[in-house]
């Protein structure tokens, strides 16, 4: 009954509320409250010198993750995507108008995040599983021990999320991260991030333990 209670609340609330129905002073953040309390958690757990982005969308997630650096006074965000809309400007973040696995970009953030004790990553672009799969392969490189690379909309695909945009039976983050843990042994499922049942990451907080 538990379980049920969780996964049909879910589902009511991804379809009613997330699409642009969040904001943070005023800038629309495509995240779950739930999630991006989280978020604050780890930020201030690992006290990342950098967090890269990928998937900017209205540039919401950024300027809340650079507003929590200000109040530490501590750290960067870089982040990226293929469509240029107007973002909210802050001085710790840096926007590319790029695809996540351009290569150029790539060589970029490798000189941006090397010699950083912490860097933490955000996979928020192209869902579909190829492309997560191939960012993790990427990315998981710039994370740091004890910090994460965090599998946004993990729960699509049944998981337990029935989304009229994305169809039942299409792989996706979760099937990425799954597939992506089978050979990399350096990360692990941190379940006890998802303590607060309703969010759009389900087993997608990956932390790096080697």
């Amino acid at each position: 009954m538990r379980s049920k209670i969780i996964k049909d609340f879910h589902k009511l609330w991804r379809n009613e509320f997330l699409n642009d129905k969040v904001t943070f002073l005023g800038n629309k953040i495509c995240k779950s409250p739930m999630d991006l309390w989280i978020y604050q958690e780890i930020l201030y757990d690992i006290k990342p010198d950098v967090v890269i982005e990928c998937g900017t969308y209205m540039g919401g997630t950024a300027y809340y993750i650079a507003s929590l650096m200000d109040i530490m006074n501590k750290g960067e965000v870089i982040t990226m995507d293929i469509k240029q809309r107007k973002h909210p400007k802050h001085d710790r973040i840096s926007y590319f108008d790029c695809m996540s696995t351009d290569a150029d970009l790539i060589y970029t953030l490798n000189n941006r995040v090397k010699n950083k004790d912490a860097v933490l990553v955000i996979l928020d672009s192209d869902h579909r599983k190829k492309n997560v799969l191939r960012e993790l392969n990427i990315y998981s490189k710039f994370v740091t021990k004890g910090s994460y690379i965090i599998v946004e909309d993990s729960d699509l695909n049944g998981h337990p999320t029935v989304y009229p945009q994305w169809r039942i039976g299409v792989q996706g983050p979760y099937e990425a991260a799954k597939e992506f843990l089978k050979s990399n042994k350096e990360f692990e499922i941190d379940k006890s991030r998802e303590k607060f049942l309703i969010g759009v990451v389900k087993s997608g907080f990956l932390k790096r333990i080697r």
